[in-house]
């Protein structure tokens, strides 16, 4: 069936920008290739490099109903938790197998999602905030007392797997732990990069914008905001499973409000809504927590303060809004004719 001449240029300015946003830049390629960079250049810190990678999907999986749906959630790590318990019973349960047991840990996550979601994407604002606070607080209270199930404080210890596809070995140094993660968050960050440079995502930033008029023109918008808070908290639990196979631990932490309200805090230094910001702001966190951590042990937090102050008054749009505010600056000179 062919088109007219009409229905082209109506669609055209809204595909332009999605395969736009879809396409392969420079910058894509020197992140991921200083990615695989670390695992040659700090052989040493594979095992603190893994966490991050780990902690990135797991941001990333935030980014994708924050940045992108206008989903406030102060809970997320509700679905990170319970990807990583799942983990941890699989393996104390006698199933050892990686691949299964991360899926598996991702499967949770998302059923807790489609769960909670039908209390959780009828509100917004304010309620919404405090709705899914309030469900991290229950979850984790309810872990800490279930402690024959979780183990509670003392948590799930001494975990097996089993080489991954039966050919490369958890080693010490977590050498296949690292590239392990990278290949799972790699795959993660390319299935968002394309959900969000499609229809669909363009939907979910209408809705962002104004849900209303998104109802009004006809959009389905609540089965939008489900279908993404679904695959959001599916990537969480693959992020609390890989963290479970990869520290072969799992703690009542996993599942505190504080690891949800350090996911936010990565997120805004990185850039909220912008995929990469996910995974910059991480970094950038972690690092800065690691260093400041190992020069005073007990006041690393006013530096991580001051990192967010800082973001918040002369980086609007996080780190990487910045370095587009830097590069806007630079791009008339270097355009300029000599």
């Amino acid at each position: 069936m062919t088109m007219s001449a009409q229905e082209l240029s109506a669609r055209a300015p809204v595909e332009a920008p999605l395969l736009a946003a879809d396409r392969l830049h420079m910058g894509d390629v020197l992140f991921w290739l200083a990615a695989i960079a670390v695992y040659f250049i700090f052989p040493d810190d594979l095992a603190f490099a893994t966490k991050v990678l780990v902690t990135a999907l797991f941001v990333l999986s935030l980014d994708l109903i924050l940045g992108h749906a206008g989903i406030i959630s102060l809970g997320h790590a509700l679905f990170f938790g319970l990807g990583a318990y799942a983990a941890g019973l699989l393996s104390l349960s006698g199933w050892h197998e990686p691949l299964s047991v991360a899926l598996f840990g991702a499967a949770i996550g998302a059923m807790a999602a489609a769960i909670t979601g039908w209390l959780v994407l009828r509100l917004r604002d304010l309620p919404l905030m405090m709705v899914t606070l309030a469900l991290g607080v229950v979850t984790f209270e309810a872990a800490n007392k279930a402690t024959w199930l979780t183990k509670g404080d003392d948590g799930m210890v001494g975990l097996e797997y089993n080489p991954v596809l039966g050919l490369f070995d958890w080693s010490f140094y977590s050498t296949t732990s690292y590239l392990y993660v990278l290949a799972w968050l790699a795959g993660a960050f390319y299935l968002c990069r394309r959900l969000v440079a499609s229809p669909f995502g363009l939907a979910l930033r209408g809705a962002r914008e104004n849900h209303r008029r998104m109802a009004l023109v006809g959009a389905d918008v609540h089965a939008h905001l489900t279908r993404v808070y679904v695959l959001a908290g599916g990537l969480a639990g693959l992020a609390g499973a890989l963290s479970a196979e990869t520290t072969k631990f799992v703690g009542l932490s996993d599942l505190g409000v504080d690891a949800s309200i350090a996911a936010l805090v990565m997120l805004v230094v990185g850039g909220v809504g912008r995929l990469y910001g996910a995974l910059i702001g991480t970094v950038v966190y972690m690092l800065t927590q690691h260093v400041a951590s190992q020069w005073n042990p007990y006041h690393w937090m006013f530096v991580i303060g001051g990192l967010l102050v800082l973001v918040v008054l002369f980086a609007r749009g996080g780190l990487l809004g910045l370095l587009d505010k830097g590069l806007a600056v630079l791009r008339p000179n270097r355009d300029a004719p000599p």
